[in-house]
């Protein structure tokens, strides 16, 4: 055996029982009686269980699978990062309110597993009679709304959004003001005006203000004459008394009364889900719209009088929502008052008319000079209106911040690949997670590989936000130090995900890109973040040594995706979603053999990420296991041994291939996979795109690496990956480039240009732009030519179309995929402050 090999294997074994030992020095040390307590229960059981199955001749099979069932289903023993209390209005009442709802076009809630909601819908009521309006609430990808999105929002208590609707152009506004035990008072305005000037014969419009109580909350409204609500007084167990208000319309800036007709509902609540088709169901009066001095309108209302109707099974809360109807153009301001705030200074009184102006206006202006503090696009030279989007792009990432809570549908670890289908997913324990979102249209949920590229942006923003999601993020893991790749809790969420996507597999992983923030606060000062990594390293360490344990490949320090597609005769490459870059072309008869280039090199990554945080937190004994394991990992011999593909020239997937796939018409069936000669055998997999850029992108490679090189004139050629809009995601050369993957499945990652993959690129093309090699001078000037092609390509479109896009052509710079995409296409923010 050659000394490399031997080396090789001799460091991953060394590693792997190192990993082992720390794993069991964690359980015995339990540093705190809550984990010790809750291992001993645990442990109790399980012997109970064992003891069982020997006394009635259950076989051992058995025993495992309902172990890994238990483990897969129970929560990690660890401290939590974060106080169990840290979303109170106690411990943390500036974050207590927040525009936590992003699938609502407006709406605030309570961090809280029962939230008290707000929201607003609105409609433009048709002239035709028969003709229902259409009800705007949930964001929608085809619903023709937009552009719309925030042009501020600070994270914390300040936020205005526009929305173009049609004719309309509807302005929404919050601000929070603090005071009191409960989280103190906020203030919202909708301003709806025509979308162009001189624009007549507006339809009368309707706004529906609403409130949701989630169990034994009191609600009590108070009516005037002819519907209007005078206010509502409410209480819980967390807000104590409160008090909404909904103050009559005036013209834009105006605090004169203009006239509304207004209806109003109170129900039980339907559900979440269901609140749209309720009011809709409910849109089935006509009504007359009388201003003094004009001729009367129809338009379609809510019940008239405040009358309680029972919807539902009682105790689940209740639902207030008052239907406002008149002409554009109009203002509206609705109140929320905690009691608390109020008694503890009498004076203040609500914040409303000229005094919320100022307040929003110097809110807004505050939010500006941070925002140049910060980010210094105007030290930088960049336009004003370059400016306007990267306040745009930090917005709508911060706006798409959620608070979600319940139950996610779990497939244990069976042990035996492919066997899953065999079980049936159970419920997780219920669980609140605080997280960005990647779209609040297509996507409004967490998503793990997303989420470490979200707080990127948001950790130069607001440190103590990113030390929230992390916490919430790790609190996630279950015993074996697994995390779901994607989120799906509560009703709400679980309403808008198709059912084949609604089930996470305990076996899948995902890229730790929680280990990019995490990186970041190791190269900083802030004592806040080494006191939260204090807290937080068991569960980091927990949840590395899954991802390397149960990712392991066929050789020593080799690594496989497990969960990909089953070569399926409608599938021209089977997918691997836990990689995060689904379609992208491996292997294409998937085999326990392959080994996958992106994989390693992000376990490259968490070894030398959690080797430094346990050096600097003195964990000595973590630090002497990780050491060895991230030294191997980033020895060049073995990268060279398991990726280097010399036939190809660049680093590859390895696995049982063939390039002799295509999809070819078989009527009756469609689309056919055909595979013809040669046959698939192991090999490396020809396919060069971002996969093989990752020793670059994650940096892992030395600057006078010979390996460098050629990677940068892969990434350079534009036969290849460069394109005047940035990376594209495969080769323009390669067979797959731009193929769908099924009859119904067009390309994803298969030639488009993604900005978190062109983020890391520009990273590393700084990084060995600035460090004395060979290649210096290269990347230097890839860096800047790249930089003012994403930057242009984003700027461009968001011109355009008001929107920034999931994803981007590698042949015109048009968006592509989803819309509004705030999750990782906000990193052109750090693009232009060149922050990697």
């Amino acid at each position: 055996m050659a000394r490399s090999e031997r080396r090789r294997r001799a460091a991953a074994a060394e590693g792997a029982r190192s990993l082992e030992r720390a794993r069991g020095a964690g359980r015995r040390d339990g540093r705190a009686s809550g984990a010790s307590g809750a291992r001993g229960s645990a442990g109790g059981a399980a012997l109970a269980v064992v003891v069982l199955a020997l006394a009635f001749g259950l076989s051992g099979r058995w025993v495992m699978a309902w172990l890994r069932m238990r483990r897969a289903l129970t929560l990690h023993p660890a401290p939590p990062a974060l106080p169990p209390d840290s979303s109170s209005p106690a411990v943390a009442p500036e974050l207590f309110w927040g525009t936590y709802r992003p699938h609502v076009y407006f709406g605030m809630k309570t961090r809280s597993p029962k939230p008290l909601l707000t929201g607003l819908m609105w409609a433009q009521q048709s002239a035709t009679p028969g003709i229902p309006p259409k009800l705007r609430h949930t964001c929608e990808q085809g619903d023709g709304v937009g552009p719309y999105g925030w042009e501020f929002h600070d994270g914390l208590s300040f936020g205005r959004q526009h929305i173009s609707d049609g004719a309309l152009r509807l302005t929404t506004e919050f601000v929070k003001r603090p005071g009191g035990q409960h989280g103190g008072d906020w203030s919202w305005r909708v301003t709806v005006v025509p979308q162009a000037s001189g624009t007549s014969s507006l339809p009368l419009v309707s706004l529906f203000f609403y409130v949701v109580t989630d169990g034994q909350e009191v609600l009590l409204p108070e009516i005037e004459a002819k519907g209007q609500l005078k206010f509502i007084s409410g209480h819980t167990s967390e807000l104590g008394d409160f008090r909404l208000t909904l103050l009559p319309p005036t013209s834009p800036g105006d605090t004169v009364p203009k006239h509304g007709s207004y209806n109003v509902l109170w129900s039980s609540n339907p559900g979440l889900p269901l609140l749209t088709d309720m009011v809709m169901s409910r849109l089935n009066s006509w009504f007359k719209h009388r201003p003094p001095g004009a001729s009367p309108e129809r338009y379609l209302g809510l019940p008239g009088s405040l009358k309680w109707e029972e919807s539902g099974p009682s105790g689940q809360g209740q639902f207030l929502i008052q239907q406002v109807t008149l002409k554009v153009p109009f203002s509206m301001e609705f109140i929320f008052e905690s009691g608390s705030a109020q008694a503890g200074n009498q004076a203040r009184g609500p914040l409303v008319g000229n005094q919320l102006t100022q307040v929003l206006e110097s809110h807004a202006a505050a939010f500006q000079e941070r925002f140049e503090r910060t980010f210094k696009l105007k030290e930088k030279g960049l336009s004003p209106e370059e400016q306007a989007l990267g306040q745009v792009a930090l917005s709508g990432l911060l706006g798409g911040i959620g608070y979600f809570y319940g139950q996610g549908l779990v497939l244990p670890d069976t042990g035996v690949e492919g066997s899953e289908q065999k079980v049936d997913p159970a419920l997780f324990p219920p669980v609140p997670l605080f997280s960005g979102v990647p779209s609040r249209s297509f996507f409004p949920r967490g998503f793990l590989w997303d989420e470490g590229f979200h707080q990127l942006l948001v950790q130069r923003w607001d440190p103590h936000l990113t030390r929230e999601a992390l916490g919430h993020w790790l609190g996630l893991l279950n015993a074996d130090g697994w995390i779901g790749r994607e989120q799906i809790l509560g009703d709400e969420a679980r309403s808008r995900v198709p059912p084949e996507f609604l089930v996470q597999r305990a076996a899948h992983a995902n890229p730790p890109t929680l280990l990019l923030p995490v990186l970041r606060m190791l190269e900083g000062s802030d004592p806040d973040d080494l006191a939260f990594l204090r807290k937080a390293f068991p569960r980091l360490h927990a949840w590395f040594s899954w991802l390397h344990q149960s990712q392991a490949g066929p050789v020593p320090l080799s690594y496989r995706w497990r969960g990909r597609d089953l070569a399926l005769p409608t599938l021209l490459n089977p997918k691997t979603l836990p990689s995060g870059l689904d379609d992208y072309p491996r292997a294409s008869h998937p085999s326990a053999a392959e080994r996958h280039l992106d994989l390693r090199c992000w376990v490259a990554l968490g070894a030398r990420v959690l080797s430094r945080l346990a050096d600097q937190l003195g964990e000595a004994e973590a630090a002497a296991e990780l050491g060895p394991l991230a030294a191997s990992l980033e020895e060049p011999r073995s990268l060279d041994e398991l990726h280097w593909a010399p036939e190809l020239g660049f680093f590859a997937d390895f696995g049982n291939h063939t390039k002799a796939v295509q999809l070819q018409s078989r009527p009756p069936q469609g689309l056919v996979r055909v595979v013809g000669r040669p046959p698939p055998k192991l090999q490396y997999v020809d396919a060069p795109g971002y996969v093989s850029l990752f020793p670059f992108l994650l940096q892992l490679l030395d600057p006078s690496s010979p390996r460098l090189g050629p990677l940068l004139d892969i990434l350079a050629d534009s036969r290849h990956l460069w394109s005047p809009f940035g990376l594209r995601s495969l080769s323009a050369s390669s067979l797959f480039y731009k193929q769908p993957n099924s009859e119904h499945d067009p390309p994803y990652w298969r030639g488009a240009v993604w900005l978190n993959i062109n983020y890391l690129a520009l990273g590393a093309l700084h990084h060995y732009g600035h460090v004395e090699g060979p290649h210096k001078a290269q990347a230097a000037k890839l860096y800047h030519e790249l930089r003012a092609n994403v930057m242009s390509t984003v700027w461009r479109q968001y011109q355009a179309t008001g929107f920034l896009w999931e994803q981007y052509s590698d042949q015109d710079g048009r968006g592509m995929g989803c819309r509004p995409f705030h999750g990782w296409t906000s990193l052109v923010l750090l693009v232009m402050a060149e922050e990697y």
